[in-house]
């Protein structure tokens, strides 16, 4: 099993941050929450700050888990590991993505997110609705 870390950033306006994978990818032109492989003794806060730094470019503070899920690929089992986080500096650059937006948990339903990832998605919606 293959522990990631994913970040759940979320703007002023309630909007939160997703990417799409680049084409040439494991499960390449899905959407997603930026992250990565959990390093050995690594925090799911401190490898989503990591990643977001070595992927984008972005510090960022990460905190609470907020959702956790386990998908079996075939070729490799992921548990992955949704923390919330803040956006503190950077300019957004793409290294492992192709693409970025900015959505409301609503508008999630018109991307194609990656199989993990979409337990996340139905979290979010679940939070939103209970506002």
């Amino acid at each position: 099993m293959i522990d990631v870390a994913a970040a759940v950033i979320e703007n002023r306006e309630g909007r939160i941050l997703i990417a799409r994978r680049k084409p040439d990818t494991f499960l390449g032109g899905y959407w997603e929450f930026p992250g990565g492989k959990i390093e050995p003794g690594e925090s799911a806060a401190a490898c989503a700050a990591r990643e977001l730094r070595e992927e984008m470019d972005v510090h960022i503070e990460a905190g609470d888990i907020l959702a956790e899920t386990v998908h079996d690929y075939g070729e490799k089992v992921v548990r992955l590991i949704a923390v919330r986080a803040i956006l503190l500096g950077g300019r957004i650059r793409l290294h492992d993505h192709d693409e970025i937006r900015w959505v409301t948990p609503a508008e999630m339903d018109d991307y194609l997110f990656a199989p993990a990832d979409e337990a996340i998605v139905e979290r979010l919606k679940e939070i939103k609705e209970g506002d």
